[in-house]
């Protein structure tokens, strides 16, 4: 008997010393578009003195494309003691773009201050062991006083393996993170963003975060961060935030398509062999591009394939459009209402893309120079509502475009208004506010040649895209 006891010990001696060796790999492999949510409650004292609670929410939708990160962040919430919500429902977007490197380490393709943690987590290329550490250095864009300029900190975190656990139904990674701030003169070699907030001198503090990194491919699920910082200015002014910041990751629904297309084929934007593409989730596109799946305007832009056969291009859709406004559709008249060579009919059509499902809208008529819409265009608004409103619960991307004519400033401007006026339009037919991003991309992106009419045309277009 003692030695079936003493057995049976050493056994569970060696189980537990096993388990207590077991370790793992971190590798970044996230490549699905989420939403990123950063959540911000901070008690703000200005030279000492307590000012108010900062409640602010930033959010964002990420596209991936193969492997590229195509990112709108836009503040939706941002509150001080009164509780006074500052947000009208329809954003302008932030637009940034990212690679993930499978370690974590996140690189800048498009900076403009967003994702505000950068490199966070960054996983060591060493089997780990719980109650094990390692160090990493990320980056954390800072703007205290709500200026609009960023500011670029670099941080050095030591990360800890602290256990396994279960987060709604997913087997994750328990990890603790911490890190001090030290920017200015309380960094190492006195590090400056040169092109930050030329008036933040210097800032230091405290940081300690709990996350939950999902195992499956290593995204932080869930990052809750208790911060003590304090900002200096040159003026003489100091800022300090004591409270939390937290970063949820959250996953688009899938648009219910057996709602959507129904509501394609009455608004008449797509025909039968699109509407059989659209449904098959294997007809995605390939290689990072789109595929057009609906052509209502000439015959110069086939479907492509479908499962590796040619679509029927026989049954083009005509054109639809309101047939009144007798507006001329000139260069300068009409930047971005363009699409159709018909200058009397708008034209919209469909496609799969990597962000979700997008309509494109050429040809409305908007009063020269200006994001008013020209009337006649209430029919063709009224049919893309009827569209979205079967996706109650997507994000809803409205990206303005203009052909090139020289005032990149002044095309960049108009596009975004114009966005906000379809958001606008759309709105009044009855789609949530709240689920519009706008964008203005001006004419960085044509879709044809400059050079021609034909091709300034094709460029000016909105972009509704139901992301998911």
């Amino acid at each position: 008997m003692k030695r079936i006891f003493f057995a049976i010990c050493l056994f569970l001696i060696f189980a537990c010393g096993i388990a207590a060796a077991a370790e793992a790999e971190f590798i970044y492999s996230g490549s699905a578009n989420y939403s990123l949510v950063e959540r911000t409650d901070l008690r703000r004292y200005d030279n000492g003195k307590y000012s108010g609670l900062v409640s602010r929410e930033v959010r964002s939708f990420i596209v991936c494309d193969g492997g590229v990160y195509d990112g709108d962040f836009y503040v939706s919430q941002d509150t001080m003691r009164n509780r006074q919500i500052v947000d009208n429902g329809i954003h302008t977007s932030i637009h940034s773009v990212f690679k993930i490197h499978d370690d974590g380490k996140l690189e800048m393709l498009e900076d403009n201050g967003f994702p505000t943690f950068r490199s966070f987590p960054t996983f060591s290329n060493q089997k780990i062991q719980i109650g094990q550490s390692w160090q990493a250095e990320a980056v954390r864009c800072v703007d205290p006083l709500n200026k609009g300029v960023p500011t670029r900190m670099p941080i050095y975190v030591e990360y800890t393996y602290l256990k396994d656990d279960v987060f709604h139904g997913q087997e994750v990674f328990v990890l603790s993170a911490k890190w001090a701030t030290r920017y200015g003169e309380f960094a190492r070699s006195n590090r400056i963003d040169y092109s930050g907030d030329s008036a933040l001198q210097k800032a230091q503090g405290s940081h300690n975060a709990t996350m939950y990194i999902r195992k499956s491919d290593c995204a932080a699920l869930v990052i809750r961060d208790s911060v003590d910082e304090t900002f200096y200015y040159s003026d003489g002014n100091q800022y300090s935030f004591r409270g939390t910041i937290s970063l949820f990751t959250e996953y688009p629904p899938a648009v219910d398509k057996t709602k959507l297309i129904p509501a394609l084929r009455r608004a008449e934007l797509i025909d039968d062999d699109a509407a059989k593409f659209l449904a098959d989730d294997s007809a995605s596109s390939q290689g990072g591009g789109s595929k057009n799946i609906a052509k209502n305007d000439d015959a110069r832009n086939p479907f492509g394939t479908y499962n590796g056969e040619p679509v029927n291009t026989s049954k083009w859709l005509e054109p639809f459009g309101n047939g009144k406004s007798g507006t001329k559709n000139s260069d300068k008249q009409n930047p971005l209402g363009g699409g159709s060579n018909d200058p009397n009919h708008a034209s919209v059509s469909v496609e799969k893309t990597n962000g979700g499902i997008k309509l494109t809208i050429q040809n409305l008529h908007f009063k020269p120079d200006s994001p008013e819409l020209l009337p006649g265009e209430e029919n063709l608004l009224d049919k893309i509502a009827s569209v979205l409103k079967q996706a109650p619960n997507n994000k809803l991307l409205i990206e303005g475009h203009t052909a090139d004519t020289g005032n990149p400033t002044g095309e960049m401007q108009l596009s975004v208004e114009r966005s906000h006026t379809i958001a606008n339009e759309l709105a009044k037919r009855g789609i949530n506010a709240d689920l519009f991003l706008c964008r203005g991309s001006g004419s960085k992106k044509p879709i044809a040649d400059n050079s021609t009419r034909e091709g300034m045309a094709k460029n000016r277009r909105v972009e509704i895209t139901i992301l998911e």
